[in-house]
């Protein structure tokens, strides 16, 4: 089942997509929430309900209600999520990225799963991303994929972590490097070089529709993993490929650590991290230390910026240059 946000003559609505159509669940049963937020509080018994739908609609019904798939409705999946968090959970980027920068590779990233704390606040779907012209400083995608919790827990293990995951999403990381690196030098962070956009969409795939993709976790391991292509595109031109079969650490593990100490709710957001190959950072660094000539590049006005999942759909986002020349690099004092 894929669920999405989307706006239609002039509200905004829980739908189910299906059959390059979507049908506004509120519409077919008014007892079901408009707003993904409270769908997700009962996630259970919603959930159920919708399934129901989407048998209903497979069998012919519910053909008065459906609205022809446009991309442009579409918001993000959980507008208003209770809280986002980003992980650090492939291994390839990490070595990459510290390799790049001529440091060794951390070992404790192989002893537990970290993750940050981003604004929840600035959540995005797909179409238009405004940036500040401090984010063009370097400005980056991150090709990652996201799950949503379905139940509130606590002190959970990641053997059954699993069963709190309501579904799936691409999540975009868009990441202004300059603000990060810089802020990141006094170890805290990263704050302003991340917390203007996450994107996340297109829509939410339950675990369900998954299973054809499932394969074990790696060695020493828990939880669900899944063979699924993962590409990224700006301008039409392919610039990353990885797959989520290359997690090392797993969304259950990742929960488990989240959930230590403190309740998980319906609505939180986790990332992935980012995959191997899954944003400039990493890609310019690899081309300059093979090529002290590599041109790098980053993300520039007007750009286009695609990301795919296989299973999970395609996010598309074009970057966008707000209209002002209010700079917060500027108002660094001068050391003396």
């Amino acid at each position: 089942m894929k669920l999405v946000t989307f706006a239609h003559n002039g509200e905004t609505s829980v739908g189910l997509y299906t059959g390059n159509a979507i049908y506004s669940l509120n519409t077919i049963n008014p007892a079901l929430p408009k707003d993904m937020a409270t769908f997700l509080k009962d996630w259970e018994n919603n959930a159920k309900a919708a399934h129901g739908i989407e048998h209903e609609i497979a069998e012919g019904k519910h053909a008065s209600v459906a609205v022809a798939y446009n991309p442009a409705s579409l918001l993000a999946t959980v507008p208003n999520p209770t809280s986002c968090r980003d992980g650090y959970a492939f291994r390839q980027h990490v070595a990459a990225a510290r390799r790049n920068r001529g440091v060794p590779m951390i070992p404790e990233f192989d002893m537990y799963p970290i993750f940050y704390f981003t604004n929840h606040q600035a959540i995005q779907g797909p179409g238009d991303i405004f940036c500040m012209p401090d984010h063009f400083e370097k400005l980056d995608f991150e090709l990652e994929a996201a799950v949503v919790i379905g139940k509130k827990g606590r002190n959970i293990k990641a053997a059954e972590a699993d069963n709190y995951i309501a579904g799936y999403m691409i999540m975009n990381d868009i990441s202004a490097r300059r603000l990060q690196m810089e802020e990141m030098l006094l170890n805290l962070g990263p704050a302003k070089g991340k917390d203007f956009s996450t994107v996340i969409g297109p829509w939410l795939v339950t675990p369900d529709e998954l299973q054809p993709y499932r394969i074990p976790a790696k060695p020493g391991h828990a939880g669900a993993n899944y063979n699924l292509r993962m590409t990224c595109t700006v301008n039409g031109v392919q610039v990353s490929q990885g797959n989520m079969g290359d997690m090392d650490w797993t969304f259950a593990e990742i929960i488990e650590r989240c959930a230590y100490g403190v309740d998980i709710h319906p609505g939180d957001v986790i990332g992935s991290g980012t995959v191997g190959t899954g944003c400039f950072l990493e890609l310019n660094g690899t081309g300059k230390l093979n090529d002290p000539g590599y041109k790098e590049q980053w993300l520039q006005d007007g750009d286009e910026v695609v990301l795919t999942i296989d299973g999970l759909g395609t996010l598309r986002n074009t970057i966008r240059k707000e209209n002002s020349n209010f700079s917060i690099l500027a108002l660094k004092k001068q050391m003396l």
